[in-house]
């Protein structure tokens, strides 16, 4: 019996991060940076460890990705006030111009898709993914 909601939204995810590797490629960035600088734009300065559980990215992994945005001038770290063990890592302005040219492509792939639907069809969609995150229990991050 095939998957009925996970393979589906597996084969959408996987789509959509291969669409959006050639709009990130052409910025100079990687997908999973372009994405860290897209969700820095919105919650900059994160520390670092919410970063890491939100992405599902090891420490290390992360750490290099930090360096090479940071060296890139995208980004910064400082250490963190509430605990001064860890980083916070705050966007910087080159970082936040490049976030907002690769929500432009965000929105409008978002626009695309959603000009295919209907309320209803939307309304269906949206009933899945609060089931998943019912189910789930999962909270990547603090509302």
């Amino acid at each position: 019996m095939a998957l009925e909601f996970l393979s589906p939204l597996h084969k959408a995810s996987r789509q959509i991060s291969v669409y959006l590797e050639d709009h990130t490629r052409e910025l100079g960035v990687s997908l999973i940076e372009g994405h860290v600088l897209t969700y820095l734009a919105s919650y900059s300065p994160t520390p670092i460890g919410d970063l890491v559980r939100i992405f599902g990215i090891k420490q290390s992994t992360f750490t290099s990705m930090i360096d090479r945005l940071e060296k890139a001038g995208l980004l910064r770290r400082e250490i963190n006030r509430e605990d001064r063990r860890s980083f916070q890592i705050h966007i910087s302005d080159e970082g936040r111009e490049l976030a907002e040219r690769l929500n432009r492509v965000l929105k409008s792939l978002e626009e695309q898709i959603r000009g295919r639907l209907s309320a209803q069809e939307m309304e269906g969609f949206r009933a899945v993914m609060a089931a998943v995150e019912e189910i789930t229990r999962v909270r990547l991050r603090a509302e």
